[in-house]
């Protein structure tokens, strides 16, 4: 909902607020958020997919906490009164006034007189909404459409600030008491020149005021650059950014506009310490739910922002418990390029997949979701790519007999046992599914020297203990030695039953059995999304997303011993930023994590490397000048060249919010040789 400064640019502006009570009505009806008035003000009834209910619910949550925080804070003085800018057909008044919270206090509510003129028909015509406002709702007057004795709707063009003044002059409004304004993903459709002045105006003209803000940050990442284009397909460009790209440039716009405290957080920040632990929960499990990157990308690129003067006492109802989010220590960046001869690969634009080299310069990329024969699904094709002449090239290998075992899986492993021979562990179809069970995968020995090779599937007969070790997804599947003799050790993931597992297995191959070999140490936390590496006959695990859904730092390093293996915790300088969703290789004692999801959001996860003799853990940035769409490195694979010391990546992305689904429509090499020297 919000404001352009001509009719033309009104209607699409407008047209959000309407697909935004769409998304809070579906949203409440699934109990995220607590509000009988969405369905009487929404109009159309639509469900929406888990991931917008979660964003809406964050958004309605930052609202009222402020809100209710306002109210708390006046309840002893004799009047308050709210001014929501560009409010739509949002519920506010209607809440609060049936919660018994508006004793003392004056709703107004401006949008475009056309909306204004819609939402007074509807509440007229709806018992349960004109019963709440009053008998004394007597028809509006010009620009004021509807006026109660504490409601009043308003259609005035928000830019257009000398009209606005004199409406609310006359619908009562009064500066001398103390005003909430809200403007709720509003003002980020106007000029910002307009935008500055309504601020401003709101500070020089109301001696007690605060100031609610809640819109988009971020633009020049590849989420946001994917929320930019999709604003700009709908026409309601997102206008504020070029000249208010982060917290603390908004921040900053309201102490240099006449505002004398603000406080600002990015909606990681404020789900974490706003919100308490148990409703965090209950959010959590309300529906099935495997879109964790997406949801904490489109947190970091979401603020809300409360500011105030001449409140006594002050007005800050953000306070964030520490929450260290400062910018990232850079120590360089590592170049990357298209792979040229991969580019017209369209089974290569996925995420949730897994690549593996079956043998030197043969890669073997299966399952995740992305683009077959011109749609988006669950991939079910697999494709082989190899190197001949120093070029990459990629064959897709059908599944002749389409095999319902496969399953088409996203977040599964692959585990190379010989040149002819992987074993598939895990994996699920939909987050509601019971997970995926094993397969073998054979091909041949020429699979990758020339053409497209069969790759046969076979089912493994597994035994209870195995089969346990098989249904989960997002795990690690890692090869282990013990005794001379090799195993794949299964750790982590989750299930549709739990939401995030700290067991682990070991599979001894080739029958799968699952011997008990002793493990001591301290324990690991339960995650899932983490990376895991083979190294030194045992393995090395790193970050991950822990039980609270929050992002872990910590790498342990599985080795063995006489008896058995024994858990260490591997310390780096300075601390490995928290990250989940990365891929990681080790090379000459050096452990390399590339990508992932962290909630520092003044820039993305490049390459990290930190070096496992002396821990110290550097970080480099990507240079994408070279790449002409958005690179997002999470859900993706990627394949470590030694020789080279280059980095293969092949696929990544997800589905942005609302914004559209983004696949990296190429794979990209990483020049890693200048970081991997030895020093």
């Amino acid at each position: 909902v919000g404001s352009g400064s001509a009719a033309s640019l009104s209607r699409p502006v407008q047209s959000t607020g309407g697909s935004s009570a769409v998304s809070k009505c579906s949203a409440a009806a699934r109990g995220y958020i607590q509000d009988r008035f969405l369905r009487l003000l929404a109009g159309r009834r639509r469900r929406r997919a888990p991931l917008i209910h979660r964003g809406y619910y964050i958004r309605a949550r930052a609202v009222d906490h402020c809100v209710q925080d306002f109210l708390l804070k006046t309840r002893s003085l004799p009047r308050t009164q709210i001014l929501s800018l560009g409010a739509g057909f949002d519920s506010l008044y209607f809440r609060l006034k049936d919660m018994g919270l508006l004793h003392h206090t004056v709703v107004y509510e401006v949008d475009f007189p056309n909306v204004a003129c819609q939402k007074a028909t509807l509440i007229k015509g709806v018992k349960e909404l004109s019963a709440l406002v009053g008998d004394t709702a007597g028809e509006g007057l010009g620009a004021i459409t509807f006026s109660g004795d504490d409601y009043k709707l308003l259609g005035v063009d928000l830019s257009e600030l000398s009209e606005l003044e004199r409406t609310l002059e006359e619908a009562g409004l009064n500066n001398e008491i103390p005003t909430l304004f809200i403007a709720e993903v509003v003002l980020t459709y106007m000029e910002d020149t307009r935008s500055d002045a309504l601020i401003e105006w709101a500070a020089e003209h109301f001696p007690q005021a605060c100031f609610l803000l809640y819109e988009q940050v971020h633009p020049e990442d590849p989420f946001g650059r994917v929320m930019q284009q999709h604003f700009r397909r709908l026409s309601t460009a997102l206008r504020s950014l070029a000249r208010y790209p982060d917290c603390a440039a908004q921040h900053g716009r309201f102490l240099g506009k006449g505002w004398t405290e603000c406080s600002v957080m990015d909606m990681n920040e404020f789900f974490t310490c706003c919100i308490p632990e148990d409703e965090q929960q209950r959010v959590q499990t309300l529906e099935p739910f495997d879109e964790y990157e997406e949801w904490h990308l489109k947190c970091s690129h979401y603020f809300v922002l409360a500011a105030s003067k001449g409140m006594e006492p002050s007005w800050t109802p953000l306070s964030p418990i520490a929450f260290h989010t400062g910018p990232v220590e850079v120590a360089g960046s590592v170049p990357a390029a298209v792979c040229a001869r991969l580019s017209g690969v369209p089974g290569l634009r996925r995420y949730g997949h897994h690549s593996v080299l079956i043998k030197p310069n043969v890669i073997l990329t299966t399952g995740g979701f992305g683009e077959e024969n011109g749609q988006h699904c669950r991939v079910r094709n697999f494709h082989v790519l190899s190197k001949h002449a120093g070029h990459w090239e990629a064959v897709c290998v059908t599944q002749n007999t389409p095999d319902k075992r496969w399953g088409e899986r996203l977040y599964h492993t692959v585990s190379c046992l010989s040149d002819t021979l992987a074993l598939v562990v895990g994996g699920r179809t939909s987050p509601s599914s019971t997970g995926l069970g094993m397969l073998w995968l054979k091909f041949s020995e020429t699979c990758g020297a020339s053409g497209p090779d069969d790759v046969a599937l076979e089912l493994v007969s597994l035994q209870p203990a195995a089969e346990a070790a098989a249904l989960r997804w997002r795990h690690s599947t890692t090869e282990v030695t013990f005794k001379g003799e090799q195993y794949l050790f299964v750790y982590g993931g989750r299930s549709a039953l739990e939401p995030v597992l700290g067991d682990w297995y070991f599979l001894h191959a080739p029958e799968l059995s699952c011997p008990a070999i002793a493990v001591e140490g301290p324990v690991p936390e339960s995650r899932h999304s983490h990376s895991a590496c083979s190294w030194e006959g045992g393995v090395l695990i790193a970050g991950g997303l822990g039980a609270a859904e929050q992002p872990l730092g910590s790498i342990f390093l599985l080795r063995e011993l006489e008896h058995g293996f024994q858990w260490q915790t591997i310390d780096t300088h300075p601390p490995l930023v928290p990250r989940y969703s990365h891929t990681a290789h080790v090379h000459e004692g050096k452990l390399l994590l590339v990508g992932g999801v962290w909630f520092h959001a003044s820039s993305v996860p490049g390459v990290t490397v930190i070096d496992l003799m002396t821990g110290l853990c550097l970080n480099y940035v990507i240079n994408v000048e070279h790449l002409e769409w958005p690179l997002m490195l999470h859900n993706h694979s990627s394949v470590f060249l030694p020789h080279e010391k280059e980095l293969l990546v092949i696929g990544g992305g997800g589905n942005c919010f609302s914004f559209g689904t983004h696949l990296n429509p190429e794979p990209v090499l990483l020049t890693l040789s200048s970081i991997l020297t030895s020093h």
